[in-house]
């Protein structure tokens, strides 16, 4: 199933229930993809756009509530980790810690990566390959404690 029809049924579901954090971050998932699809470029929304939309999504509301429990805002805070819970249900599972690290730990052993003037390689190749199964800093963060 698609990801828009997968979508659709989830907005139904949550105006028959009533779910108002459902609502709003599904709406702004739906309004994401809408702009990505006419944004003029003519590139068609395939489903790796679709994981960076939704990443793109849960970072913007995670820097949001980072803001907001730093000055105390605690209903604001609540309302971003409501949306950050429902936009996450439409990602791929995120990989663990220990299996991101071994999977990088190959990929160094592949590329033949030796020290820190080497990141850019490997962090390159994690980040095609892992797409939408790990953020970028934990990715970032891993490279740089094993080619250090």
């Amino acid at each position: 199933m698609s990801l828009e029809t997968k979508l659709m049924k989830d907005l139904k579901t949550a105006m028959k229930s009533k779910d108002q954090a459902a609502l709003r971050s599904i709406r702004a998932v739906k309004a994401a993809i809408l702009l990505a699809k006419t944004d003029g470029t003519g590139n068609e929304v395939t489903e790796s756009t679709e994981i960076k939309i939704l990443q793109k999504l849960v970072k913007q509301r995670q820097d949001s509530l980072d803001i907001f429990e730093k000055q105390g805002r605690e209903d604001l805070a609540n309302t971003e980790r409501e949306e950050i819970e429902v936009i996450s249900k439409y990602l791929p599972e995120q990989m663990s810690t220990e299996k991101l690290s071994a999977f990088i730990k190959d990929l160094i052993q592949k590329t033949g990566a030796e020290g820190m003037k080497d990141m850019g390689k490997v962090m390159g190749m994690a980040s095609s390959q892992l797409a939408g199964k790990a953020d970028g800093k934990t990715i970032s963060g891993i490279v740089k404690s094993l080619l250090s």
